[in-house]
């Protein structure tokens, strides 16, 4: 198998991290792609039409694309057990997503649109976002965070360090201690570590 891979990508990510929690590192190739909505690589383009990664190329059937399909396939694949809460699971995961989704939309507004057209709205809108999710989290997720390990921590290990790497005064600790100390742990799995985020410049 193919995966799609920028280091940076939280969605991405969220993949290496299920490849190494379920030991099917050395079953991918990995192919990092330099691609954004107005450069996309030629070669992803070939293989997800949506033209974003991660993508995953198997060895037969159709390429699999969206970090929540990838990572249910690859759960199944291994039957890791990953998806075992059912759908307060999904919800947890979809938490996160969101959380990736309205980081990545902040960053994209930052670094790629030029400055004299960057829409402060916008950005205090997913901003707003982000402090929802967490503390959403705080209040109702931390139980199923602090069980075994699941897709809803791995997705919320990814997108909390996302939001360390480009977003790191947005204070989304402030009010959410438990959410806060379980992210300092989990940040010690040797997942973590291995996938750490290249330090910003």
């Amino acid at each position: 198998m193919k995966l799609y891979h920028s280091p940076t990508s939280p969605f991405v990510r969220k993949v290496m991290l299920v490849l190494h929690e379920t030991n099917q590192l050395d079953t991918v190739e990995i192919l990092n792609v330099s691609t954004t909505v107005i450069a996309p690589d030629t070669a992803l383009a070939a293989a997800n039409p949506l033209k974003k990664i991660p993508a995953l190329e198997r060895d037969s059937g159709p390429t699999l694309y969206d970090s929540r399909v990838i990572c249910e396939y690859l759960d199944d694949r291994a039957g890791a057990g990953l998806y075992a809460g059912g759908w307060d699971m999904k919800v947890l995961e979809a938490t996160a997503e969101g959380l990736m989704d309205s980081a990545v939309s902040m960053a994209y507004e930052r670094n790629l649109r030029p400055a004299e057209k960057q829409w402060e709205a916008w950005v205090a809108g997913h901003q707003g976002k982000v402090l929802s999710a967490c503390s959403a989290v705080e209040s109702r997720w931390m139980p199923m965070l602090n069980g075994p390990l699941n897709i809803g921590q791995i997705a919320m290990g990814a997108a909390l360090s996302y939001l360390d790497f480009r977003h790191g005064k947005c204070g989304w600790r402030n009010g959410n201690p438990a959410l806060t100390a379980w992210f300092e742990a989990f940040s010690e799995r040797p997942s973590m570590v291995a996938t750490a985020l290249p330090q910003p410049d």
